[in-house]
């Protein structure tokens, strides 16, 4: 069954206990890699049996291999060093859980494709299930968060050369992916939609000298130069950041749709966060070209609880009168584990949810 699916899951689970102390044993030289690579075997397998169980129509491979969701980029090429990158702020649930927070590796230099990006967790996955595979690769303007004023203009005095370098590494990687037999790819892009909130604009961005009027629309060019390879489906995935329960922006989506939906043609799937107030309404999905199908991330993966399914289900009507109902989908708001901590809910509490998600997509449709 080619995509779209009424169900899925965005990318990302917990991480297991066993990975997440091998992965660290690994780096400080008490265990092989070999060895660690068993360990993210055993995970992998473990993810793709999870989702196979749950009844999804489409599964990943939980992003086992990657430390964060943009692993499979900043892993893979040079030019990214343990420099710490200026810090940006992070909301929790609570005012007094608000973090500042900066990544630990900033590009220091030119980039330049060391290994393939997603190569080894497509070949493994493929060969784990009879389930259709997703794969997902960061945006190219990600790299904006990996970008210090400081350290990275000796090697791009325009951060969006980086990107376009970016967009030429992902383009190479995507073909690569489609020999292989990869036929649904999502582009993750939570820097967009960090865009509708004014406050990330100028304290993320502006200030660290990245123009977000570039971004919207040079940089969302760049994002639709990336979907060209045929045989593949194109997924934009966008949220308001995801950081062991943490989030970047809120506001609607209204702020950016009318310059992201409809720059962005090749893209076939339009997935968007939706388990709070931060997303707003559904009045954006007006902007949406009709062609699309709109996947309504109405499941959170932050919040500690199960979501009632008629809740949901009068959310799933409530977007319909916005957008052709027969062109929706259903999943998660974003992954359970965009960091290799992952977010504040329990494995149990994980498999209810995806499970929710498949019992939704079977209401609704």
């Amino acid at each position: 069954m080619p995509p779209p699916y009424r169900a899925e899951n965005i990318g990302s689970l917990l991480r297991p206990a066993s990975l997440l102390q091998a992965r660290q044993d690994w780096q400080q030289g008490r265990l092989s890699l070999p060895d660690f690579k068993r360990v993210e075997d055993r995970a992998v397998n473990e993810a793709i049996a999870l989702q196979e169980a749950v009844g999804l129509p489409v599964v990943t491979d939980g992003e086992m291999r990657r430390l964060v969701f943009t692993g499979s980029l900043t892993e893979a090429v040079e030019g990214i060093e343990p420099v710490p990158t200026p810090r940006w702020q992070w909301h929790g649930t609570r005012p007094e859980d608000d973090m500042s927070f900066r990544l630990p590796v900033c590009v220091t230099g030119k980039i330049r494709r060391r290994r393939s990006l997603a190569g080894e967790e497509f070949a493994y996955a493929r060969g784990r299930t009879d389930k259709p595979l997703k794969m997902t690769l960061p945006s190219p303007l990600m790299l904006a968060l990996f970008w210090s004023p400081e350290h990275s203009t000796a090697a791009y005095t325009d951060p969006f050369a980086l990107f376009s370098d970016a967009v030429d590494i992902l383009r190479q990687e995507i073909r690569e992916l489609a020999d292989l037999g990869c036929q649904y790819i999502q582009i993750d892009a939570p820097e967009l939609a960090t865009l509708v909130d004014d406050s990330q604009r100028q304290h993320t961005y502006e200030a660290r000298g990245v123009s977000t009027d570039r971004m919207l629309g040079e940089g969302v060019d760049m994002l639709s130069a990336i979907a060209d390879t045929p045989g593949v489906t194109f997924g934009l995935h966008l949220c308001r950041g995801n950081n062991a329960g943490h989030w970047m922006s809120q506001g609607g989506y209204e702020a950016i749709s009318k310059q992201v939906f409809r720059r962005a043609p090749r893209y076939d799937i339009i997935l968007l966060e939706y388990d709070d107030w931060r997303s707003g309404s559904f009045d954006a999905l007006a902007d949406i070209p009709q062609d699309k199908t709109v996947v309504l991330g109405l499941v959170s993966t932050k919040a500690n609880s199960l979501e009632p399914l008629d809740g949901l289900t009068a959310r799933i009507q409530q977007a319909g009168q916005h957008f052709p109902h027969q062109q929706l989908a259903i999943s998660t708001q974003c992954g359970f584990a965009s960091v290799a901590q992952g977010n504040p809910i329990s494995p149990e509490l994980q498999e209810q949810k995806l499970r929710l998600v498949v019992e939704l997509a079977q209401r609704a449709w």
